[in-house]
């Protein structure tokens, strides 16, 4: 039977594991592998694992459950391994880099934030601000216009869309930067112009989230934000 690994922490951490079950049904119970000053928190891996609802919780409870406690590296969702020595030499080549990983983590949570803007509020802020897209527009809505002015009229909008959306991500990533250790931009999906993970230190915590609702207070109900946190620091392991 192969090792499912949930985290990687200290071994001076606490490990609070007695209350927490691991994936699995019947769940599998938690428990360690050390090397050195590291220790990885692993339970049996079961032979039929799957990303279903009861498995995923179990494994975000484990990492938040440590979280509480001290700076872990958690693993997402599936990691396993042969065995317990597989993990155990795994510790021991890499110790160093987890040793300065752990440290940068030490006291740190992660916030994820999406962003989407409406896009009939975009489409009439365009108009309003470019007089090229607003004459195509009026020439198209009179029945003056030519296929050849509504490719234009949409290339035209296309590029304004993705020049505004991109400013406007780098405007919020860049006001929310003084209150993260680290961020991480990863491509936006579906309508959303911003896929952006912050590590925040506890103590700035208050800072980052006034910042993150004024931002979402100045840009109004035309722009929607939808933030995640505290999680475990995926995004930075």
């Amino acid at each position: 039977m192969g090792v499912y690994v949930y985290s990687i922490t200290s071994k001076d951490h606490p490990l609070p594991l007695d209350d927490v079950s691991g994936v699995g049904d019947p769940p599998c119970r938690l428990r360690t592998v050390t090397a050195g000053d590291l220790c990885a928190v692993v339970s049996d891996a079961p032979e039929d694992l799957r990303p279903r609802r009861r498995d995923v919780m179990a494994h975000q409870g484990v990492q938040e459950r440590l979280m509480a406690d001290g700076a872990i590296l958690p693993l997402r969702f599936g990691f396993t391994a042969d065995d317990d020595q597989v993990v155990r030499e795994v510790l021991e080549e890499r110790a160093e880099e987890y040793r300065e990983r752990l440290g940068r983590l030490d006291g740190g949570s992660e916030y994820h934030l999406r962003a989407s803007w409406d896009e009939d509020a975009l489409l009439r802020r365009i108009l309003a601000e470019s007089d090229e897209a607003r004459t195509l527009n009026q020439q198209i809505r009179d029945g003056a216009g030519t296929p050849a002015m509504s490719i234009a009229l949409g290339e035209l909008i296309a590029q304004d869309v993705q020049t505004q959306q991109e400013a406007l991500a780098a405007g919020i990533v860049e006001a929310l930067r003084p209150y993260a250790r680290e961020e991480s931009v990863s491509p936006p999906g579906g309508q959303d112009f911003l896929n952006v993970s912050f590590l925040v230190a506890e103590d700035k915590e208050e800072m980052f989230l006034a910042t993150e609702i004024s931002l979402a207070n100045q840009l109004g109900e035309e722009c929607e934000f939808r933030l995640h946190g505290p999680l475990p620091p995926y995004s930075f392991v």
